[in-house]
């Protein structure tokens, strides 16, 4: 058994400025990475930018990181990066954010690596400039993982890069939820969710790895009444939320994500599907397959979030996040990719059939 997780997490209020230490101590000249508007509107940007401005840190904001960062934006965020010599990067926001300043800390450090080749598979590792993880959503858990999601639009592909690279400090405010819609909410925590299920779900797990896991059910379990209630989620809950999601990226930096995370990717790029909705419609038919072979670890994640059943997984998650309808065509074609993506199917505990695959589908999205 093995627990890796290097990056110096801190999970408080006013998290910036109480490790404003840490944060100085990673490096002399920062670029920000950020979204359009998020970072500005929930304080998150202003509470780092004051700590480097208030110690002469020059920094600059590059602020054009999409949702699903592709490798043009990384690689136009490295070259801003080159041109202001930034020896740090700092990624504020959700998943997108944080995944796509790992990739721009790693194209910064090795100029000859083209972005579009993020994807290929390094003849060894590569090393990459220091990353500061600032996540203002509670679902990907990015700041606690080596693992960046980066699309390729030119062949169609989203995919995490081979490149395994941890922030080297997280710092982790419930706060930042204030300003953000109840459905962001929702949508990250579903992903969330995702990672700990998936992660119990995983032929990687282990006594040391599960203790995760098992807690951010806990957790998630005590949020589940105010993400499923029609009202706005109160605040003092913020905290609990983040805390939750950055256990989940602990987990799952343990084993990785499993078939309802590789199944997910071919709909947000056909569709335009939020991730964590986009997992999460996959998650009940998944775990009802796994419920064949390792019924004990099945019981568990339902005893852990409260639910007396599979079916009550299944409407939770249908009340959660709805339905998803797509074409007979698009279903065949994600079907046909699945059957072939054995880096997520050798991860289900005692295996998974081509009916198996299948059935999810089956289950999980309604044919138009």
């Amino acid at each position: 058994m093995r627990f890796y997780v290097p990056t110096d997490i801190y999970v408080e209020k006013d998290c910036v400025k109480n490790h404003a230490k840490d944060l100085l101590a990673i490096g002399k000249r920062a670029l920000i990475m950020t979204g359009h508007t998020s970072a500005k509107l929930n304080g998150s940007l202003n509470d780092v930018t004051e700590i480097l401005a208030a110690n002469n840190v020059p920094y600059q904001v590059f602020d054009q990181v999409e949702e699903n960062p592709s490798t043009d934006t990384v690689a136009n965020a490295a070259q801003t990066a080159r041109e202001f010599n930034a020896d740090f990067i700092i990624g504020i926001g959700g998943g997108s954010a944080i995944d796509a300043a790992k990739a721009a800390a790693l194209l910064l450090v090795n100029p000859s690596l083209a972005a579009d080749n993020l994807h290929q598979a390094p003849a060894k590792p590569l090393s990459h400039a220091p990353v500061v993880a600032v996540p203002t959503t509670c679902g990907t858990g990015s700041e606690a993982t080596p693992v960046a999601i980066i699309t390729n639009h030119k062949i169609n592909l989203k995919k995490s890069i081979p490149h395994r690279i941890f922030p080297a400090l997280a710092l982790v405010d419930g706060k930042y939820l204030a300003s953000a819609k109840k459905s962001l909410i929702v949508n990250t925590a579903v992903d969330a969710l995702s990672h700990m299920v998936e992660s119990i779900l995983n032929i990687h797990s282990n006594t040391f790895n599960r203790m995760c896991p098992e807690y951010g059910l806990k957790l998630w379990s005590q949020c589940k009444d105010a993400l499923l209630s029609d009202t706005a989620v109160d605040s003092s809950l913020y905290e609990k939320l983040m805390l939750t999601s950055t256990i989940a990226g602990m987990s799952i930096a343990m084993t990785s994500t499993a078939v309802p995370h590789g199944m997910s990717y071919d709909l947000t790029l056909s569709k335009g599907t939020p991730h964590g909705p986009a997992v999460g419609y996959f998650l009940a038919a998944y775990v009802e397959i796994c419920q064949k072979n390792v019924p004990q670890d099945v019981a568990k994640i339902l005893s852990l979030l409260q639910l007396q059943n599979l079916g009550e997984f299944y409407e939770m998650l249908r009340k959660l996040i709805g339905t998803c309808s797509v074409t007979r065509e698009m279903k065949d074609k994600f079907i046909a990719a699945m059957k072939v993506n054995h880096s997520k199917l050798e991860l289900v505990p005692g295996g998974m059939t081509p009916e198996d695959i299948q059935y999810i589908y089956d289950k999980s999205l309604v044919v138009e």
